[in-house]
């Protein structure tokens, strides 16, 4: 870890949860930081702030930003924002931060979860990426304008919901109708100690007709078998399938990733299906040309998919992409037109997710 103090020149831009800052450290360079407001208050320009620059030291993917840490100089109580709850994230480090959870006494919602054990049936779709959910719920809303849909964001990736700028989109798009942070994550609409109590939260606090479930921004990988985020994925099904809820699994697949490892359908998919997932789970596969598909299909068949799973043939890849409202997608840095598949892939999940809710009515 490094921890340098810097003095801010600027707020270049902030919204809800959020502020991204303009700052010199104190080694001499000029930087972007991001603040958190819940974690530390709001900043001034010209205020003292520790940033944590560890991640840009290691040139790792977090879009070149440090984070605040904390604001100093001023003397007296740096922040005072009781949220009215006692259950604590980021627990038992120097930023713990008390939130209501939906679950908790003093959550208005506290009675309806007393109770809340079934999912009765709702689909869930069980993405590998954060870069899915919006394609997902775009499939979703475009077979259906008034269902419902529901983000469970759980905790192996980016901590903090407002980071995700494709999530406010999506949201002030109407692509998805209210978001969940789940376990350590915060900043959603509603807050959840768990996934599970945030799936069942999505269900009968928010009313979603399909919850879409994923990491937060940003996915570990060491090129070895378990040693990567897309684990959730598979931990994820069998939380969907243990509340009585239909999962479905989003394929992450690719045919522009240089990675070997990620080309075609990417190992964190075999691994979350074949390996971690113990309860079935729809997959919907697109409709891509034949020379694609022979891969996806020898892929899932030789690590032994459907001895579990429920392979589904979707039109996605086949019918143009649903409208996306405005809200700008990208993974690695590659558009629709860059790597087809991949949009293919979520675009199916939603589209067969949604027709799960008609056929259940």
């Amino acid at each position: 870890m490094r921890l340098v103090w810097g003095t801010v020149r600027a707020i270049r831009d902030e919204a809800p949860g959020i502020q991204h800052l303009e700052i010199d450290t104190d080694d001499g360079s000029r930087a972007i930081a991001i603040a958190y407001p819940q974690l530390a208050g709001e900043c001034q320009a010209g205020e003292r702030v520790l940033v944590n620059t560890t991640a840009v030291d290691l040139s790792l993917g977090t879009g070149g930003a440090h984070y605040v840490v904390a604001r100093g100089d001023l003397g007296g109580v740096m922040l005072d924002r009781a949220s009215g709850g006692h259950i604590m994230k980021l627990r038992y480090s120097p930023l713990q931060t008390d939130v209501v959870s939906v679950e908790s006494p003093e959550s208005p919602h506290h009675e309806t979860m007393r109770s809340a054990e079934s999912l009765s049936g709702m689909p869930v779709v069980c993405c590998g990426l954060h870069s899915q959910v919006p394609l997902v719920s775009a499939a979703i809303k475009q077979a259906d304008p008034n269902l419902k849909v529901a983000y469970c964001m759980t905790d192996q990736a980016a901590l903090a919901l407002p980071l995700s700028g494709v999530m406010r989109e999506a949201r002030a798009a109407g692509l998805v109708d209210a978001t969940i942070s789940c376990g350590q994550s915060f900043g959603g609409d509603c807050e959840s100690v768990n996934l599970h109590s945030g799936l069942l939260a999505a269900r009968h606090v928010v009313g979603a007709d399909v919850a879409v479930v994923a990491i937060g921004p940003g996915v570990v990988g060491t090129a070895t078998p378990f040693g990567h985020g897309g684990v959730a994925q598979g931990e994820h099904i069998n939380a969907a399938a243990a509340l009585d809820g239909r999962p479905v699994a989003c394929m992450r697949l690719s045919f522009a990733d240089e990675r070997p490892r990620h080309r075609g359908v990417s190992h964190h998919t075999i691994t979350a299906l074949a390996r971690i997932a113990l309860a079935s789970a729809r997959v919907p596969v697109p409709s891509l040309p034949q020379e694609y598909m022979d891969v996806v299909d020898s892929a899932l068949e030789s690590a032994g998919i459907w001895s579990v799973h429920m392979r589904v043939q979707a039109q996605a890849g086949r019918l143009p992409p649903p409208p996306m409202r405005g809200v700008s997608v990208t993974t690695m840095g590659r558009g629709f037109s860059d790597d087809p598949a991949f949009f293919a892939a979520a675009f199916a999940a939603g589209e067969i997710a949604a027709a799960m809710v008609a056929d259940s009515q």
